[in-house]
């Protein structure tokens, strides 16, 4: 389905409203204002044929405007209507409209007649249509006796209706006793004049109640026939009928229903002619009888049924042409047509004419001495008449004025005075009809007036029309003009369109058009001046428009609708679907841009518009939703051409739901052998709708139908009806037949069962056959019951037979079955494979060969041969260990194989055995082989211990798969230097019984990497590396300080050298004296070419924890302090010392600075300070914590590392109480820092 997106605009300026503005504005600018003297005008009147209902009161409408204001006067029936003689009928006041009381007393059909309104004052008399007053009747039908109607079946009926004349004529209907609506078809139908015509009648149309109803709406009344019956003998019943009534010797009987060509039931004949007036509709009507049913055409001899006006309506019995013209007169032929022939009828056709107007006379308005003329111009078929009345009298024998010519349609005035005013009527008549048209002559003297408002606001949409009013009046009629502007010159040009009523049109406004506009209107006698306002507006849009839009059901689906407008216009947005407005349903959310449908359903389908309001404009756009589904399931299955190995089925699709159904899956259900399980039968294109269904005998056949499109499968339509088929002899025989013996003296042969629909008939059994293979035997068979298994005992071992299974029912066999081959049931082998022999390939893969045994010693299907294996010990370490055999299988009659991921230098044995069905035979005797040996694997660790200046101690151990006997070690090492650059290599052979050794002569502080590896007579193996580092030589370096922010943790060290080892002390001074903690870290590892992430290195991670260890220390202090109560005047340092967490240290005696009082003394807030000079004298380092508190018991390692803990105690507070803290040693800190 294609999009459909649609786009309308439009504006109140549009050019079909320009249009509308500018004929009023015309007929406004020839209206005389009311405040001047003017000749009477009809503004309102009753039609000329006025039906009135005789039970109400009669209104006929006289309204006139003129000055002075008119009086009235009526006529009846020509002469005049007294109304004051007459207490029935009275006149409103100030107008000439006549109330006739009929509601009291007063009878409707007394006032009938043709009445005529004058309305007069001292300038002229206007008169009104004759206006024919007909009250409206409803007569009941006349008392009729009606037979009922005997009819035999195929035979044409007319039904008559004949309704009563009413006024205006009754509408039509045939109803039953129910009132229901009788059903109407090709064959039934109701005819323009009432009567019901029955193509041809068919037995379900005998009934007792064919009523006719005539609804008269004027009075609302409705009128009912007496019913007709109506009596349809089939043929089997009228020829019953007619042997029970006559002697054997009697041959008649009617005669079987045979067809017939069309007959014309209405119009009779084969020509005919119609006349019907122009504007009005059009009916022609042709019926026709035949059977079967004839179907009508309609053509036009010499031309074509004129197109957009042309209808078809009574199951194209009647044609209907609409507003036609003397161009449609002509022959219309109608054709009935069936099988057997056709009939056919002319309608000649011709359309008269009621008088039109071609040119209406229009009011005049002249000043003393001007001329002007009068024109009626008519025409008709046949022409009308034209005539010329003066004040309602006949010009003819009116009073003379010496100004006025009549020249047949007009009339001429010629140096008007104010004595020339009158009002003139124009009379066209025909024998179809008249017009008549009332126009004054008004002579007046008068400057200039504008009507149009005074500044006036116009507001136009850009590039759209602008039409500015300047309605005036004047006589003689003024000359208008137009300015733009205060002091803007006058308007001319092509731009710009200036009306004969006085109106500007700006045919496509432009923003620069906004402004004031001026009119200027002057005759001899005066001018005048009015100014009016335009304002030109930005267009509304829609920049983001609905889009087409497919949604499954139960989805949720949004349309869009973002519009631009004017800042200064208020839009309104209405959301329409099929153009009505929403459905009153909470799923429809209305947004601000937006339209959205939650849990869409099938009836949301159809077309959603936004329309956009302004006051000036208004567009839409709209779009199409089309809500999918999975189609509805298929219905009416039928079964058709039922045979005994096929039958047709049939269907009728359900709703596709917007979605073309692909295929249709047809199932079926076997109620005979498998109730309530439905199988898959076959599937057929979506456009199909039978199928040819292959049967199987004896199968009780249900079949169902489901519809596929792209969304999904449709429910399972209704089950169609059942049907069995016959029974036949089987088709088939089982497959998968096979002969496999269970144990050494059977045979087990099995098959797969038929299914219940294989069968074909009841009683299903299998014939089993068997006999010896290459023997000459007979077969052996028995008739088993509907199993799958039959065991024959008593075989041989393991010899071939030729089985074949027959199934057979109660009607007989099925075709003979194919053989297949079994056998009897397998034994073990009996025998062993000899001659085993081994040959290693090398350490780790050796070759196994054996002789094949004899084929009748396996004693069943030969499978393979099983080679068993297992490790004995270790030649190397002459140890043993649990055994554990490995199996590896060799398919077929192989008799060789290869054994892989054998240990070197280890000695194994192994054995061979035959395999078949049953299992294995004795095994072979054991083989004994050994593998050579091979390289050892890597050593199992490498530990470099105690570092020092110049030497390193390494450990390992050795291989943990020698591989044989180790006959050294291979070191190999090299140092790296700052630049990650590998130094030459040095490599020391090792005797194979050491485990350590320390290496001496090394670099002070440098890096070595080392590779280490065994090595057996075979060669080396793989080898394991590690790096060490040789320590710094504390004599040769100086300490260097860092002074660091107290309330930190952490501290980065620049400058380093890559592949160094440092040691790093951090120390903290609080009111107990200085406190510090050492270690030893080294930087990154120097690999060439490789660059490393400090953040994993160990040196990095030692370091913070010991800077991490040293704030927990000086939190510790500080915490202690505090809670001994000590206080610390702040303010007096603070002012004394702008920033004293950067105070130096004293460098006399390389002791931290003092941040003490007098009179109280508490711990440092953030942090100790550190020496100026960034250094700490190694002699400072080691003295200050047994200083701390009492009893504080501590030790540093030999470098300078402290490993014990201390304590003590607090003075007492009395406010704080008893507290005591034991701070954990640096160690311990640092690893639970880490």
């Amino acid at each position: 389905m294609q999009p459909k997106i649609m786009m309308k605009k439009k504006s109140v300026s549009a050019s079909k409203a320009s249009l509308v503005l500018f004929l009023c504005q015309m007929i406004s600018a020839l209206d005389v204002p009311l405040d001047l003297s003017q000749p009477p005008t009809i503004t309102q009147q009753s039609p000329k044929d006025y039906i009135v209902d005789p039970r109400e009161n009669i209104v006929i409408q006289c309204e006139a405007k003129g000055k002075p204001p008119p009086s009235f006067s009526w006529t009846r029936n020509g002469t005049h209507f007294d109304i004051d003689k007459d207490a029935q009928v009275t006149m409103k006041p100030n107008s000439g409209t006549l109330v006739i009381n009929i509601m009291n007393g007063g009878k409707a059909e007394a006032y009938e007649g043709v009445y005529q309104c004058t309305a007069r004052n001292e300038r002229g008399a206007a008169i009104s249509n004759n206006i024919v007053i007909r009250p409206s009747r409803s007569p009941l039908w006349t008392k009729e006796r009606l037979e009922p109607n005997h009819v035999r079946e195929g035979d044409s009926l007319v039904l008559h209706c004949r309704p009563p004349v009413g006024l205006p004529p009754p509408i039509i209907f045939w109803m039953d006793n129910a009132f229901q609506r009788l059903p109407q078809s090709e064959r039934v139908s109701q005819g323009l004049n009432g009567d019901l015509y029955f193509s041809n009648v068919q037995p379900e149309d005998t009934r007792e109640d064919y009523i006719c109803y005539a609804r008269f709406n004027h009075t609302q009344t409705i009128q009912q026939k007496q019913p007709i019956s109506v009596k349809v003998f089939s043929m089997d019943s009228l020829n019953d009928t007619i042997a029970a009534n006559l002697s054997d010797t009697d041959i008649y009987g009617a005669k079987p229903v045979t067809e017939r060509q069309p007959v014309l039931l209405t119009p009779t004949g084969s020509t005919s002619t119609k006349v019907e007036l122009r504007g009005n509709v059009l009916l022609l009507e042709c019926i026709a009888a035949g059977l079967p049913t004839p179907v009508i055409r309609w053509i036009k001899e010499g031309g074509e049924l004129p197109a957009n006006r042309t209808f078809f309506e009574n199951f194209k019995k009647t044609l209907k042409i609409i507003d036609v013209s003397e161009a449609d007169s002509g022959n219309y032929k109608c054709i009935a047509r069936n099988i057997l022939g056709s009939a056919h009828h002319v309608i000649s056709v011709t359309v008269k004419a009621a008088p039109y107007w071609i040119t209406a006379p229009r009011n005049l308005v002249l000043s003393p001495g001007e001329d002007g003329t009068l024109i009626c111009r008519a025409n008709g078929n046949p022409k009308p008449n034209i005539s010329w009345l003066a004040n309602g009298v006949p010009i003819a024998i009116a009073p003379e004025d010496p100004s006025r010519k009549v020249d047949g349609d007009t009339i001429i005035f010629s140096h008007v005075q104010e004595r020339s005013s009158a009002v003139y009527q124009c009379n066209a008549s025909n024998e179809y009809g008249y017009l008549l048209a009332n126009a004054f002559v008004n002579v007046l003297a008068e400057p200039p007036r504008i009507l149009t408002t005074t500044n006036k606001l116009y507001q136009v949409i850009a590039d759209s029309p602008a039409l500015l009013d300047c309605a005036y009046f004047g006589s003689p009629k003024p000359e208008i003009e137009w300015f733009k502007g205060v002091k803007g010159s006058i308007l001319r040009g092509n731009e710009y369109i200036f009306h004969d009523n006085g109106t500007l049109e700006i045919p496509v406004a432009q923003k620069d058009s906004t402004g004031t506009y001026t009119c200027v209107a002057r005759n001899e006698l005066g001018k005048i001046q009015n100014e009016v306002h335009l304002e030109v507006k930005d267009p509304t849009m829609i920049i983001k428009q609905p889009e087409y839009k497919v949604i499954q059901r139960y989805g949720q689906v949004s349309f869009e609708c973002i519009i631009k407008h004017d800042s200064t216009l208020l839009p309104t947005v209405i959301w329409l679907k099929d153009n009505d407005a929403l459905p009153d349903d909470e799923r429809f959310l209305v947004g601000k841009d937006n339209l959205t449908i939650m849990n869409v359903t099938d009836k949301d389908d159809g077309t959603y518009t936004c329309i956009v309001n302004t006051t000036l404009d208004s567009v839409s756009a709209s779009a199409v939703l089309t809500v999918v589904a999975r189609p509805n399931p298929p219905f009416d299955l039928e079964l058709t051409g039922q045979l005994e190995r096929s039958v047709e089925l049939s269907w009728i699709p359900g709703d596709e739901n917007n979605s073309p159904i692909t295929n249709f899956v047809i199932e079926y259900e076997d109620g005979l052998h498998e109730p309530g399980v439905w199988h898959y039968q076959t599937e057929v294109p979506g456009t199909q709708t039978t199928v040819q269904l292959k049967l199987s005998p004896y199968v009780n056949y249900s079949f169902r139908v489901i519809a596929v499109n792209e969304i999904g499968r449709s429910q399972p339509s209704e089950p169609s009806e059942q049907y069995l088929t016959k029974s036949a002899n089987p088709d088939e025989n089982p497959s998968n037949v096979q002969g496999i013996g269970s144990e050494p003296d059977n045979l087990v042969i099995t098959w797969e069962s038929l299914k219940g629909f294989q069968s074909n008939g009841p009683g299903l059994q299998y014939k089993v056959s068997w006999r010896q293979k290459d023997v000459d035997d007979e077969w052996t068979s028995v008739i088993v019951a509907n199993v799958s298994k039959y065991i024959v005992s008593g075989t041989p071992t393991f010899v071939p037979y030729e089985i074949k299974v027959q199934a057979l029912n109660d009607l007989g066999y099925a075709p003979e079955p194919s053989e297949v081959i079994g056998h009897s049931g397998e034994d073990l082998p009996m025998v062993a494979p000899g001659n085993v022999q081994v040959h290693v390939i090398n350490s780790t893969l050796a070759k196994v060969h054996w002789d094949p045994v004899p084929l009748k010693t396996v004693r069943g299907h030969l499978q393979g041969y099983k080679v068993y294996y297992w490790k004995v010990q270790s030649l190397s370490r002459r140890s043993r260990r649990h055994v554990e055999k490995k199996i590896l299988t060799f398919r077929g009659n192989k008799t060789f194989g290869m054994l892989p991921g054998l240990e070197p230098y280890s000695s194994y044995k192994l054995n061979v055995r035959v395999v078949n069905g049953k299992g294995e035979g004795p095994a072979s005797p054991d083989k004994v082989f050994k593998t050579p040996e091979g390289v050892p694997s890597s050593p199992s660790f490498l530990k470099i211990t105690n570092p020092t200046l110049d030497s390193l101690t390494l450990e390992w151990g050795s291989p943990t798969h020698p591989n044989g006997i180790l006959i050294s070690y291979i070191l190999k090492f090299q140092p790296i230097n700052n630049t990650h650059e590998l130094g030459p290599l040095v490599e020391i052979r090792i005797p194979a019984n050491e485990s350590s050794m320390i290496l001496k002569n090394l670099n002070y502080s440098t890096r070595y990497k080392f590779y280490f590896n065994a090595q057996t007579s075979v060669g080396s193996g793989s080898q394991i590396t590690e790096e060490a580092v040789t320590i710094m030589d504390e004599g040769k370096e100086d300490w260097k300080k860092e002074i660091v922010n107290g309330s930190r943790s952490f501290f980065v060290l620049k400058g380093l050298t890559p592949g160094t080892a440092y040691k790093v002390r951090v120390g903290a001074e609080g009111l107990f004296g200085f406190r510090s903690s050492e270690d030893v870290f080294e930087t990154g590892p120097a690999m060439a070419s490789r660059q490393v992430d400090i953040a994993t290195q160990g040196w990095f991670i030692g370091l913070m924890c010991a800077v991490a260890l040293l704030i927990l220390i000086l939190l510790i202090v500080c915490f202690i302090r505090r809670n001994k109560g000590g206080k610390y005047p702040v303010k007096e340092k603070e002012d004394a010392h702008a920033d004293p967490e950067i105070q130096p240290m004293k460098e006399d005696d390389g002791t931290f600075g003092e941040y003490s009082d007098a009179e109280d003394h508490k711990p440092l807030k953030k942090g100790s300070r550190t020496p100026s000079d960034r250094t700490v004298k190694k002699e400072d380092s080691d003295d200050s914590l047994v200083d701390y508190g009492e009893g504080v018991n501590g030790q540093f390692n030999e470098d300078g590392s402290f490993i014990g803990q201390y304590s003590g105690k607090k003075e007492k507070e009395p406010a704080e109480g008893n507290e005591s803290s034991e701070a954990p040693s640096p160690v311990n800190a640092m690893n639970s820092f880490v």
